[in-house]
């Protein structure tokens, strides 16, 4: 069966591929995408609406796309996985989206960025290469737990969290405000500050944890979309875990979000908004090319005004898709083809360098399947307002791209800043004195005023001192 022939029982499927950058995928990724497409038609679709109407996690889902080895995508075939790269991962993420489970296609991007972080520094880890042989076979799935309650969605910044050494182990606590597939993963990378905090938040960890190791309230979710992605509170409570279960050495908590779970979420997340962008568009096209004004005789599709909004979906959607495919090209050329061993030389860190244009794709992605939401719901009319077509779904679950962190808001920040102040600039951990601030602030005050602060300050630099 042909990728035109799979959308739904009438053998339609809203878009031909020529509107498909195929260019961009080799003959294997073509067949697994035809493979995946048929899935989704055949389990992951239909499992897509019990998610929306329970805020049921997708496992059957899961246990699908691990009949497809796709669990472990980017895991090397020597560890048992198909061993593709970060285009793959791109095409997976959209065709899920797409074609099947908006929920599912988050929780995966979400299992993925968990692998990419297990990945980077499973060279001498039995622990993480045991874990990496078993996520088919076994349908594990994982997941990212990096978020603080205190910090939003400056997520990096991790305040309610702290690990100390314990003999030959190590304990941990942790909590975290936003999981997603929280309660239902099987495992977790989570991220704490470093056993030798001294109080820069820059010095952070990652650690393996095991589902069975949290305490989560499964079920508790209840967002306006994405309704199966379970995402909530976890926390660590004092667990005391073998040495093995420190991913990478003390204090690789930045170095592993700037070269594995950063990029691999970033440029996921934009996957799936391109594929939540797609389906809209596919829906739009089956509705109006079938729905039918008698009265002028006309097509809901002959309308030019109809034209003009799938036209601008059709061009801006392809313009976010081509940027993330893109993105992840870039990190194949560097990391040839997502080979993970090397890493074996911990301050190879390709990735680290291509941050910007990670942080461009999610933007333009989120901000773009908002707007064909919109402008899909106005070409359908009032059918489109209702949950039969479809339509009301894809919406619901593409807002979730604007507010997932980084938000644009930040994003759009962080870009602003670098462009012109440079990356140094951004200060992710607060510890840059803003001096022009500080002399703008001291010229308003009273000769009174500027005394009292003055003692302030000298006795708490007495206090540090001591």
């Amino acid at each position: 069966m042909s990728a035109d022939d799979m959308w739904d029982e009438d053998g339609f499927r809203g878009l031909t591929s020529d509107f498909d950058p195929d260019w961009v995928l080799s003959d294997a990724q073509k067949d697994l995408r035809a493979r995946l497409i048929d899935l989704c038609r055949t389990t992951l679709r239909a499992n897509a609406i019990e998610s929306d109407k329970g805020f049921t996690f997708p496992r059957k889902n899961f246990e699908a796309l691990a009949s497809l080895g796709l669990l472990g995508l980017n895991v090397p075939k020597s560890l048992g996985g198909l061993g593709e790269n970060h285009v793959a991962m791109a095409m997976v993420v959209e065709t899920i989206a797409r074609y099947g489970c908006a929920s599912t296609a988050m929780c995966y991007v979400m299992h993925c960025a968990a692998v990419a972080g297990a990945m980077l520094r499973h060279h001498d880890n039995q622990a993480i290469q045991d874990l990496m042989r078993r996520l088919d076979k076994d349908c594990l799935v994982g997941t990212l737990s990096l978020s603080d309650p205190a910090t939003g969605s400056h997520v990096w910044f991790l305040i309610s969290s702290k690990a100390e050494k314990d003999g030959d182990g190590w304990r941990i606590s942790k909590k975290a405000s936003w999981t997603t597939s929280g309660g239902f993963a099987d495992w977790y990378i989570a991220q704490t500050t470093s056993p030798d905090f001294d109080g820069d938040y820059g010095n952070f960890s990652t650690w393996l944890v095991m589902g069975d190791e949290i305490t989560a309230h499964p079920g508790s979710w209840d967002g306006m979309g994405l309704k199966g992605n379970q995402s909530g509170p976890i926390e660590i409570d004092d667990l005391r875990v073998a040495a093995d279960r420190l991913v990478g050495p003390v204090g690789d908590g930045a170095t592993s979000n700037e070269e594995a779970t950063d990029p691999f979420f970033l440029f996921g997340t934009a996957a799936c908004w391109n594929g939540i962008a797609m389906g809209m568009i596919d829906i739009v096209r089956k509705h109006t090319t079938r729905k039918k004004h008698v009265d002028v005789g006309l097509r809901v599709c002959d309308y030019p005004t109809i034209q003009d909004y799938v036209g601008e979906a059709i061009i801006a959607t392809n313009a976010s898709r081509l940027l993330t495919y893109q993105v992840c090209r870039l990190m194949d050329d560097i990391t040839n083809g997502c080979d993970w061993s090397i890493h074996a030389d911990a301050a190879n860190n390709p990735r680290a360098d291509t941050a910007a244009w990670s942080w461009q794709a999610k933007y333009v992605a989120a901000a773009n399947v908002s707007h064909v939401g919109d402008k899909m719901l106005h070409a359908s009319g009032g059918t489109g307002y209702k949950a039969g077509l479809g339509l009301e779904r894809y919406l619901r679950d593409g807002k979730a791209g604007w507010l997932m962190a980084p938000t644009n808001e930040v994003i759009r920040n962080f870009i602003g800043k670098a462009g012109l102040l440079g990356f140094e600039a951004l200060d992710l951990w607060n510890q840059q004195v803003s001096q022009r601030t500080i002399d703008n602030e001291i010229k308003k005050m009273s000769p009174d005023q500027k005394r009292a602060l003055a003692d302030k300050l000298l006795e708490q630099a007495r206090e540090s001192a001591a």
